[in-house]
């Protein structure tokens, strides 16, 4: 039995309704809960080959029509994530601008983190996406320091966060608001430095979210 057969067959129909209609019904989902759907896989991702990406299969998940296809396929890559890398981005933007909403960017956000944190030229690309026309991409360059703490690239976050001040979507001002709030549990000085600069241009929502912590 595929993996494709073996999630089909745990599907939950009350379920399935209840995870759409929270998704505000953008995607069809077969009823599977994040803990059913990596038990159901487990033995799967440990039988993958660790060495490198089979990008035919991710983009395989990705064109199934249930959302836990596109889950189980960010489950893989970061069963994989020790492979991959700056070769490897341009596949992970090919996700990033398909199917996009935030329950994938967040999960793509740390893929591209981890890979730029091991190859820094990829740091380049994030600056580039910080400024791009989707705004999902914009979202995972402000986002893909999450998690670094003291490894964190202030110099590169403060120049990706400054280039999507005057924003009116909702998931980047959001997103700028997590990130600060995120290293202020590291440096709480530096966010409250970046927020007493430039607190004329933040949206309301980024600086209530930045000072959570403060």
């Amino acid at each position: 039995m595929s993996i494709f057969e073996t999630l089909r067959a745990a599907a939950n129909s009350e379920k399935a309704a209840s995870m759409s209609a929270y998704m505000r019904d953008q995607f069809a989902y077969i009823g599977i809960p994040t803990p059913d759907r990596r038990r159901l896989s487990r033995d799967f991702l440990k039988s993958v080959d660790k060495t490198c990406a089979n990008w035919g299969f991710v983009f395989e998940c990705w064109r199934q029509p249930e959302r836990e296809f596109q889950y189980f396929a960010k489950d893989y890559l970061s069963a994989v994530l020790p492979a991959l890398g700056p070769v490897d981005i341009p596949n992970l933007r090919e996700l990033a601008v398909t199917k996009s909403w935030w329950d994938t960017i967040d999960g793509l956000d740390e893929l591209v983190g981890d890979i730029a944190l091991r190859y820094p030229e990829v740091n380049a690309t994030l600056l580039a996406w910080s400024t791009d026309d989707n705004f999902w991409l914009r979202r995972i360059a402000i986002d893909h320091q999450l998690g670094r703490r003291a490894k964190t690239d202030t110099e590169l976050l403060e120049a990706i966060i400054v280039k999507n001040f005057g924003q009116t979507e909702f998931f980047i001002n959001k997103a700028i608001g997590w990130a600060l709030r995120e290293y202020s549990k590291t440096d709480p000085d530096w966010v409250r430095d970046f927020i007493e600069r430039h607190r004329s241009d933040m949206a309301a929502l980024s600086v209530r979210e930045a000072s959570r912590h403060l």
